[in-house]
């Protein structure tokens, strides 16, 4: 080793830690004002006001606190990191002894993040002083820092405020101007406030300000959208009185390991779910409440905990929550929050433990809330009389059963009252068919004793179809407007090519038992599920409008035409010709040469050689049909589908049992019914 003098060694800190510190810290308003808030509650104070002067661009919060002497600012207040918690004379409020909220001593700094200015008055004893910190004063001395220079020359001055100029009697006064931020409007920082803090109110001697109008717990915007809560402890339940419309309310106790005789370990607050999961959406920003903040010291320490549970359950687009935690800022222990006070470090063992007792309490709340809807879907549905006799009639298991589906239906996100008839009608049939199968499983057991159950079921059987046709045939008229608007629009044929190829009924009702190859605007070489090189390049690039085999292996192709075109039989012929001729090509390649194929063409007006001779048409018709190809126009088969189906519906009062319960549910009952 090298003999000599032994080297000394020394840090430095820079005045550019402000920048890090303080400056670029906090991104947002509430957040910078909660730690001037905490500055209050921490000096005792009962009120706190808040005053925005957006015309000046200034921010003003005073406190009725005990203030501070000029040893304190320069001591505690301008000294950058001070831990006050240290010492124990001040880890405890001296009048209120509120345990403190400031632990890092660089939540003032943060101020800087939203404003150029800050002023500070302050008095003590009846002794009044103040003073000015400028950010481009601060940053000019950044600048100019030299590490060369005496440690007592690396400081920032503020400019002192005459004494006489200080404009109160009592506590703190901080003027922020030349802000940086702007923000929503005092609705939107006055929830933000609300929900920083649980400490508001008489109950806890700390009443907020803004603007004139004091900040309550009903300014979290939230407690009026709960339908079910599980409280715990003091401040778990001192939030009741702000819900209205709680159907279900639990204590619950939850320690922290073993020891249930120390309240130190004790989580407190609540867990709510919402009636609807479409309410947890803030109503100015639309972001999601749908997260448990955790708060320690009366203070947010964590914005959502839920989120890293990954619950994937219904019940978890319900939830939302509040919970202290505040054995997770213990003053002998490591500092677990974030150096921004907005998160808490997440590998810290009394965060984990956290965690693991809110994940029990999760899925305790789960198969509470499952049995809560289950039964409030169930007595939902009973309010509806129709259904509440239809539910008489059914056997105990039927009922338990449907009860479960009810409460199902309940705990569904569905705003739409038409699709929540439609559910609640799915599930009326659901039941139906389950009697009726139960039913025919009892045919063997027919004889001459007990005929009456053979009548039993086909009554409910003919209830049933009768049911399910009058659905099927309101559904149908409404796909037949839909084509008569688009033949009254004068639609392209890609329109028309479209809506035929999702009904097909429409074109003849045997159709739409297809089979699987259905295919809409491809090569007919391809839809006929081969390329041979025995087609000509023309057959192989033909494209049809819709070709499907149907079950008895008859090929259909349909070839679609626009509404306003006037076309003759030649228009039509050579295109069909080329389909026919590939098709047989194919097919007689697969070996299926003699399975029938079938042309359609759909057109809007009626070909202008059926005019040529009276027999016309009728001589046309014939020429195709040899060619088996046939020609369907829209508003013939418009008007065939529609009477067709509308005849059903005129027979409506011969319904049976089963579709006048179903067709009995209004909309008025479903929304009665819907929370």
């Amino acid at each position: 080793m090298t003999s000599g003098n032994v080297p000394k060694y020394r840090m430095t800190l820079s005045l550019n830690v402000l920048n890090h510190l303080g400056i670029g810290l906090y991104s947002n308003v509430p957040a910078v004002l909660s730690e001037v808030v905490a500055n209050a509650w921490d000096a005792d104070a009962e009120n706190v006001t808040i005053t925005v002067d957006k015309k000046n661009k200034t921010i003003t919060i005073e406190d009725d606190g005990h203030g501070m002497t000029v040893d304190d600012v320069n001591n505690k207040y301008l000294r950058v990191g001070y831990k006050r918690r240290e010492k124990p004379d001040e880890a405890i409020t001296p009048g209120f002894k509120r345990p403190v909220m400031g632990r890092k001593g660089i939540g003032k700094l943060s101020l800087f993040s939203i404003a150029n200015v800050i002023e500070v008055h302050s008095v003590k004893d009846g002794i009044a002083h103040g003073f000015i910190m400028n950010l481009k004063h601060i940053e000019d001395a950044i600048k100019n820092d030299d590490e060369d220079k005496d440690d007592s020359e690396k400081r920032y001055e503020p400019e002192a405020i005459s004494p006489e100029e200080v404009e109160i009697d009592r506590g703190t006064k901080i003027i922020l101007s030349d802000l940086k931020r702007q923000f929503r409007g005092d609705r939107w920082l006055r929830q933000r406030l609300a929900r920083r803090f649980s400490v508001i109110g008489d109950l806890y001697d700390f009443n907020i300000v803004l603007n004139d109008k004091p900040i309550t717990i009903e300014d979290r915007d939230y407690f009026d959208k709960l339908q079910y809560i599980w409280t715990y402890g003091e401040k778990g339940e001192a939030v009741l009185p702000a819900t209205k419309n709680i159907a279900h309310n639990k204590g619950r106790s939850v320690w922290i390991g073993q020891d249930q005789d120390d309240e130190s370990l004790k989580i407190e607050g609540w867990i709510g779910t919402a009636e609807q999961a479409g309410q947890l959406k803030d109503s100015d920003t639309k972001e999601t409440l749908n997260k448990i903040v955790v708060m320690v010291r009366g203070k947010l320490a964590q914005e959502d905990i839920l989120e890293e549970f990954g619950e994937g359950g219904v019940y978890s687009k319900y939830i939302i929550g509040e919970i202290h935690a505040d054995f997770l800022d213990d003053n002998a222990k490591e500092d677990i929050a974030t150096t921004s006070r907005q998160k808490i470090i997440e590998e810290d063992t009394r965060y984990h433990s956290l965690k693991e007792k809110l994940r029990d309490e999760l899925k305790y709340i789960q198969q509470q809330w499952t049995d809560l809807r289950n039964e409030g879907g169930r007595r939902k549905a009973m309010s509806i009389p129709q259904i509440k006799k239809w539910f008489s009639s059914l056997n105990p298991d039927h009922k338990k059963a449907a009860g479960r589906l009810f409460g199902k239906i309940y705990q569904l996100p569905i705003d739409n009252l038409d699709e929540l008839r439609q559910l609640l009608i799915g599930s009326v049939f659901a039941f139906e068919s389950l009697k009726l199968r139960n039913l025919l499983h009892r045919l063997e057991d027919i004889s001459t004793d007990n005929l009456s159950l053979l009548h039993e079921i086909f009554a409910q059987l003919d209830d049933l179809e009768a049911s399910s046709y009058y659905q099927i045939s309101k559904e149908r008229l409404e796909v037949i407007k839909t084509l008569d608007n688009l033949v009254g629009e004068n639609a392209l044929e890609r329109a028309f090519q479209e809506h035929l190829f999702k009904h097909l009924w429409l074109l003849d009702p045997s159709w739409e038992r297809a089979t699987s190859t259905v295919v809409m605007e491809k090569p007919i070489a391809r839809a006929l599920q081969a390329v041979y090189s025995s087609l000509t390049p023309e057959e192989k690039s033909n494209r049809v409008d819709i070709f499907y085999s149907t079950t008895a292996n008859k090929h259909v192709i349909i070839e679609l035409k626009r509404a306003s075109r006037t076309l003759n039989t030649y228009d039509l012929l050579p295109q069909i010709k080329k389909y026919r001729t590939a098709a047989k090509k194919v097919l007689k390649k697969m070996g299926r040469e003699n399975e029938p194929m079938e042309f359609v063409c759909v057109v809007g007006k009626e070909l202008s050689d059926w005019k040529d001779t009276p027999e016309g048409e009728k001589e046309v018709r014939s020429m195709l049909d040899a060619i088996n190809t046939r020609i369907v126009m829209y508003d013939e088969l418009i008007n065939n589908a529609r009477e067709a189906y509308k005849d059903y519906l005129n027979r409506e009062e011969k319904a049976g049992r089963v579709h006048r319960l179903i067709m009995s549910i209004s909309k008025e009952d479903i929304k009665a019914m819907s929370p």
